[in-house]
């Protein structure tokens, strides 16, 4: 598998640095609010990533952390009147809410920045004596950027080009600008707990450093995270980490690309801020999963209704394709006939094709065309009526149909219950288009009534009301049937 590395910027192979065996973090939430399509990128890029891996034989430790102590969550805090840690207790409950939505695993290993107090103090510490921190009066402690030789290295950025235009404000007691802060002094009504310095609380960076230590040991495999957090976060990461322990922190550095919204920036100011929960008010929580896979992960993907129309049918197609192939397999009797060669060629040509994209830099966008390679394959042999009831068409399906569960596991989509996926898909559907089922109900009556009397201009003329309410019909041996449109 090739893997693009931000460390070296390009593709490299991937290799495990221990045998087997995977280890791989990725910065997690801040706890102060609900995610939003941002947060959902991320956790799903990762969590495919991890999938994969498992798809491939590795065995995998993923970590991902939680931010639960932070100005962000004391400022909100203050202003519900309410305990930090309680709310960022809430927002963590509703960040696996939204998750277990998105089909995103539960990471291995989860931990929280306030049950690595000692971790982070004792890093502090060995910064301190080795010469790369230095502690203020009043009880900030700072990393001296300078005394690490790296700076700069995931970023590109240069550190004499950062000094320039920098300067330190009044009451600062940072001995150069670019030195950013392991140890905060509390300030009154903030949480704090003691430490040689006074008491005080992490800062953001080192929180990362201690608790992917803890748990996985430097050197490890995979560090993940969003673009915008390669500097200065990930940069602050490597300084202090690899000052301290004077080895590499991470072998791979994997970056997911920005979601915008109407090819803008997504953000608060512009009012084009989404959040999950607001999403899956008019989607299907895997509609939104199978969007995020549908560009490469490296490149920002746009937002749009147009888009997740179109992802969810898609998505619907895969899964009415699966439907139909275990229904054409519940057939009880089959002619010896073979296929022709070629197809049974095709159909292994598409799966070391997926393989292909998959190893590519984890492609999901290019696998996501195999898949429908193999949903179009299926259909041909389907609508020929030489081909539909031979032995070869039920070894193609049989093989297709395994195909298409391996495939969704390793990407976590397309792998419900038919009949269930397609009927929550319609509630939701009726949901966003605020369609009246009662309404529908009794225009099809009305439709049943005409066509029994053979009066097709007012089934016709049924058939575009409802049409006009989203609503599209279709005969079956079992009756009317409707769906969305």
């Amino acid at each position: 598998m090739q893997l693009y590395n931000t460390m070296t910027r390009r593709k490299e192979e991937f290799t495990p640095l221990r045998d087997n065996d995977v280890r791989m973090y990725a910065c997690g939430i801040t706890a102060y609010d609900y995610c939003h399509i941002g947060h959902a990128r991320s956790a799903v890029v990762f969590d495919v990533l991890v999938r994969y891996l498992r798809h491939l034989g590795y065995n995998v430790t993923f970590a991902r952390n939680f931010t639960d102590v932070d100005d962000k969550i004391i400022n909100r805090a203050n202003e519900n009147g309410e305990d930090p840690s309680a709310l960022a207790q809430r927002f963590i409950e509703a960040f696996h809410e939204d998750m277990d939505k998105l089909n995103v695993l539960r990471a291995d290993l989860e931990p929280r920045a306030t049950e690595h107090i000692g971790e982070m103090i004792a890093l502090t510490e060995k910064l301190i004596n080795d010469g790369h921190a230095y502690a203020t009066e009043s009880g900030d402690v700072y990393f001296r950027v300078r005394s690490f030789d790296g700076y700069g290295k995931l970023s590109g950025r240069d550190i004499d080009e950062m000094r320039s235009g920098s300067r330190i404000q009044p009451g600062d007691e940072k001995e150069d600008p670019l030195d950013f802060a392991l140890w905060k002094a509390a300030k009154p009504g903030e949480p704090e707990w003691e430490s040689p310095w006074g008491g005080g609380r992490p800062g953001w960076h080192l929180e990362c450093s201690a608790m992917s230590d803890k748990h996985l040991a430097l050197p490890f495999d995979i560090h993940g995270g969003g673009q915008d957090l390669i500097f200065p976060h990930h940069e602050n990461e490597i300084a202090q980490s690899e000052a301290a322990t004077q080895t590499e922190m991470a072998r791979f550095w994997v970056h997911n690309g920005f979601v915008q919204v109407d090819s803008e920036k997504m953000s608060k100011s512009l009012g084009n801020f989404s959040t999950i929960r607001d999403i899956l008010k008019s989607y299907h929580p895997e509609t939104l999963r199978y969007f995020l896979l549908t560009k490469h992960y490296r490149s920002p993907i746009d937002f749009t209704p147009d888009n997740m129309l179109e992802a969810e049918k898609n998505l619907r197609r895969i899964y009415t394709t699966r439907r139909d192939i275990q229904a054409a397999l519940e057939r009880s009797k089959w002619s010896g006939a073979e296929l022709p060669a070629e197809l049974t060629e095709e159909l292994e040509t598409l799966e070391a094709e997926w393989n292909k994209s998959m190893n590519d830099d984890m492609n999901t966008a290019g696998a996501l065309g195999h898949v429908f390679g193999l949903i179009r394959l299926v259909g041909r042999v389907a609508e020929n009526k030489s081909w539909r009831k031979s032995e070869g068409a039920k070894a193609l399906w049989t093989r297709a149909l395994y195909l298409l569960a391996s495939w969704g596991t390793a990407l976590g989509v397309f792998n419900q219950d038919p009949e269930t996926f397609l009927g929550e898909l319609r509630d939701v559907k009726v949901r966003r288009y605020g369609i009246d089922t009662a309404k529908v109900d009794e225009l099809l009556e009305k439709r049943a009534s005409a066509r029994k009397e053979k009066d097709f201009a007012t089934s016709d003329a049924v058939r575009d009301e409802l049409a006009a309410m989203h609503v599209d019909v279709h005969d079956t041996a079992a009756g009317q049937q409707w769906d969305v449109l």
